[in-house]
């Protein structure tokens, strides 16, 4: 006869758990997002995959470093074979971009920049301070969860708000330690035009400001 109550108990539990996933909102799973985000001193992942930028799909592979507290990112191309080697430095003000092949240094304005330093449609600058780009720039949903706790991963998906351009993007996000998992890119035309998935994750690994601000000294600066 005790077998009946241990079943209610494991049938309730399992409602609650899955209460608990559904209570689940785009804003709470960003919060958790930003949360995280802003108790690490510093993250780094790889983001790799395929995008199509107007002169076909190509494989994407780069090496992405960013310190929250400073709005700063490093990104280190290893494909495709043209961006091999290449830098990119983002901050709240400007941007820096190294071509490995002519050793210069390109510097614009993070506002001129916006929209133009992108990843088949993902803005790089939304990498240093995710979720504040998401919410400043769109209308962003739930609209998917698959897995088991703790592992569950939901799906968002951000369409741009009036007067910004560019299509929907769809992030991925782990419940396990909180963090982006993948970002797939739709143009205006429903069309998936990039699929990035995101590994070596990695929370706190002691990067200065100094190490990822550091480019070749005698690189040739170009202003524009």
């Amino acid at each position: 006869m005790r077998i009946f109550p241990s079943l209610a108990v494991l049938g309730v539990l399992g409602a609650l758990s899955l209460s608990v996933a559904q209570a689940q909102t785009a804003d709470d799973i960003l919060n958790n997002l930003a949360s995280a985000q802003k108790s690490a001193k510093d993250i780094s992942f790889r983001i790799s995959g395929s995008a199509d930028q107007g002169g076909g799909v190509q494989k994407l592979d780069l090496n992405v470093q960013t310190i929250p507290a400073s709005n700063l990112a490093r990104l280190v191309f290893n494909a495709p074979d043209a961006l091999a080697d290449n830098v990119v430095i983002l901050d709240n003000k400007e941007v820096r971009n190294y071509l490995y092949l002519t050793n210069q240094v390109t510097v614009t304005s993070t506002s001129k920049a916006a929209g133009g330093q992108d990843l088949g449609g993902l803005d790089l600058s939304q990498l240093s301070n995710l979720v504040t780009a998401l919410k400043t720039r769109y209308d962003v949903k739930l609209i998917g969860t698959s897995g088991a706790a703790p592992n569950r991963v939901y799906q968002l998906e951000a369409s741009p708000k009036t007067g910004v351009q560019g299509g929907k993007t769809r992030v991925f996000v782990g419940e396990n330690g909180w963090r982006p998992t993948r970002f797939q890119l739709i143009d205006g035309g429903g069309k998936n035009v990039a699929d990035l998935n995101v590994s070596e994750y990695k929370v706190n690994s002691g990067l200065s400001v100094a190490r990822l601000r550091q480019l070749p000294k005698d690189a040739q600066i170009i202003r524009q």
